[in-house]
């Protein structure tokens, strides 16, 4: 797969989003934009991690020699169904903290779906995303902190340039805080921005 949105758009993306409906009760459409609001924010915060040595060493080892290898990716069904997301829940809490509230509320306000279901969606996200990320750094064969960064911020970039949009909405659209470098806090801002940012590019992607 070329890029994330390649993962959301195959039929597994299909299956994680039928899945996600059926779970939570919300339409397909919800659930695909509540993902579509949902995967950038968890991509800034994996690159905002990357800001701290010790947070970025910790990502890295996560997703090389951890349970995060892509394997998840292999049996979604059984991972869904199977209604343990504790994991999920953890990885939130380790890559968002205190901003977990201000991100639900944020994706709430962006797709109408209510903050009890966001919380309910991004345990089920969380996991899948980092298996995705723990996968390309196998095929990629990224060793240091250094390339984990340039692989978070390619993906990000993927996620702006397959819109048509061009590499400079990177920093314009992603860079909320002008400080030349894309993080949680400018991911936090994307999407709780409700005059469009990030969330709108998307939103033309999924056909919202």
């Amino acid at each position: 797969m070329a890029g994330i949105l390649d993962l959301i758009q195959s039929d597994l993306g299909k299956q994680i989003i039928g899945n996600i409906s059926n779970q939570t009760g919300i339409s397909t459409t919800e659930a695909t934009n509540v993902v579509s609001s949902s995967v950038p924010e968890l991509l800034g915060a994996m690159q905002g991690n990357m800001l701290s040595g010790d947070n970025a060493s910790g990502l890295l080892g996560a997703l090389t020699n951890g349970k995060h290898n892509g394997s998840i990716l292999e049996n979604l069904g059984g991972f869904l169904n199977g209604g343990d997301f504790s994991d999920g829940n953890k990885i939130l809490n380790h890559l968002l903290g205190d901003n977990l509230s201000a991100v639900e509320n944020g994706i709430s306000s962006k797709t109408g779906v209510s903050t009890s279901i966001i919380a309910k969606v991004l345990p089920m996200l969380a996991p899948i995303i980092m298996g995705y990320i723990g996968k390309q750094t196998q095929n990629k064969n990224v060793s240091s902190t250094s390339d984990l960064g340039g692989l978070l911020g390619g993906l990000l970039t993927d996620m702006t340039s397959r819109n048509n949009a061009g590499g400079d909405i990177l920093s314009s659209v992603l860079d909320q805080n002008g400080d030349g470098k894309v993080d949680v806090s400018d991911a936090i801002s994307v999407v709780t921005d409700k005059k469009g940012g990030l969330g709108g590019l998307l939103g033309g992607i999924f056909g919202k």
